[in-house]
């Protein structure tokens, strides 16, 4: 963090003492009336200037802005119609920053990144339909290798990982997802969807981007609602979304604890 010399009170006393005359009628005693004059009249100056230090300092930066975080954010139309719920001061902070710094994207890993940056654990699981000549009729799941990522040895599958039906990489002995979805029209491709396996968790914090007393509860667990409000914005605008929530697991009581 940047530092600036930030002068006290006492240090613009101190500048303006040496500018008074000398002799018995400006005395520099610390008791005398002539001081604490001089005392009282520069810790004003001190004062602001310890109040602008901060505001370079601290409010300037919006990861860690507390008094001005709301100007920040009616620059940056902020807060969001996506959250519905109170947040606390580090969520509109992180929130901020996500405003600040998106550059958006299309891929899979873009949106997984979004959905970690707001506390969910997600995987991604896109559709095609049956293509002749490339697809197999039958059973053409797969059981895993014990391989991380494993690659099918068929020829439409053999340059993707494969996913069990939780969008999540096949384990040793687990059988994969369908490859295809049998017949349906070429609008299949167009839709995917969003596993969500863990909730958010906001742990009451103290000290700068915390709870506040009497405001923030010990623990609030989000659902999906953010998340699926902006996926809904920032999705490839000829796609469709499914959420899935059938493999959401407990949350660990310990993650995100220092």
């Amino acid at each position: 963090m940047d530092s600036h010399v930030t002068r006290t009170g006492d240090d613009y006393a101190e500048a303006m003492q040496a500018l008074l005359p000398l002799g018995q009628a400006w005395p520099r005693g610390e008791d005398s009336v002539l001081m604490k004059v001089v005392g009282g009249l520069t810790r004003i100056w001190g004062d602001f200037e310890i109040r602008a230090s901060k505001l370079l300092e601290v409010e300037s930066d919006p990861r860690i802005t507390l008094e001005l975080l709301p100007d920040w954010e009616r620059n940056w139309g902020l807060p969001d119609p996506c959250w519905s719920q109170a947040k606390s001061i580090g969520e509109r902070q992180r929130e901020l920053v996500l405003r600040m710094t998106m550059l958006g994207a299309q891929s899979r890993e873009f949106f997984i990144g979004l959905g970690s940056y707001l506390g969910y654990s997600i995987t991604i699981s896109e559709y095609r339909p049956f293509m002749v000549g490339l697809d197999r009729c039958g059973d053409n799941r797969v059981y895993g290798d014990g391989s991380n990522p494993m690659f099918s040895d068929t020829f439409v599958r053999g340059y993707l990982p494969i996913d069990n039906p939780n969008g999540e990489r096949v384990r040793n002995g687990e059988l994969s997802e369908w490859p295809n979805y049998g017949p349906g029209p070429p609008e299949t491709r167009y839709y995917w969807t969003v596993h969500v396996h863990q909730g958010s968790l906001t742990w009451f914090r103290c000290g700068n981007g915390g709870g506040q007393t009497g405001i923030d509860p010990h623990l609030r667990i989000g659902i999906a609602d953010d998340l699926e409000c902006l996926l809904q914005r920032w999705k490839p605008a000829h796609t469709h979304l499914i959420f899935d929530y059938s493999g959401l697991k407990p949350s660990d009581p310990m993650a995100g604890t220092p």
